[in-house]
């Protein structure tokens, strides 16, 4: 993925990098508080090789400051689908720092995940979040449709 930018002020949003560990990390750890939840530090760290490889199927985005600092990420995962001929496009992690917030770093997240989907031959974005977050739920309300799903989740231990 080449260094793309959306329009969004100041930075614009970009792959993942190497180099946006220590904000990343920043980041990430705000990110699990919010839903409280730990993580081994060994997932974290495939985690971010992982996005940072950006492969076809797994890929990470960050909003950028003037300073090319990350202040938000997205993580995005496609994957075939038994509707579909094509890949669909999971946002699975949306964050932005709260003192970034208010803005469009949001907005541009999501619009270069769709864009980014696209290019990639996806034929549909979808992502969920708590019914508690109230926030970030005013801005998918206004770019996406709220599905009548309801989700089901077992952990399998290893």
């Amino acid at each position: 993925m080449g260094e793309q930018r959306v329009d969004q002020q100041p930075g614009g949003v970009r792959a993942l990098r190497a180099g946006d560990r220590d904000a990343w990390d920043a980041l990430w750890a705000a990110y699990l508080r919010f839903y409280r939840h730990d993580l081994d530090a060994a997932v974290t760290e495939a985690t971010f090789a992982r996005l940072c490889r950006g492969g076809d199927d797994l890929f990470g985005l960050v909003a950028v400051d003037a300073a090319d600092r990350p202040v938000g990420f997205a993580h995005v995962l496609l994957h075939a689908s038994t509707w579909s001929p094509t890949s669909v496009c999971y946002l699975e992690d949306l964050f932005v720092d709260p003192a970034a917030c208010g803005g469009a770093t949001g907005r541009a997240l999501i619009d270069a995940t769709l864009a980014q989907a696209r290019e990639r031959g996806a034929t549909a974005v979808y992502w969920r979040t708590q019914a508690f977050n109230g926030r970030a739920r005013s801005l998918y309300d206004q770019v996406a449709r709220l599905s009548s799903d309801v989700m089901y989740e077992v952990e399998l231990d290893g």
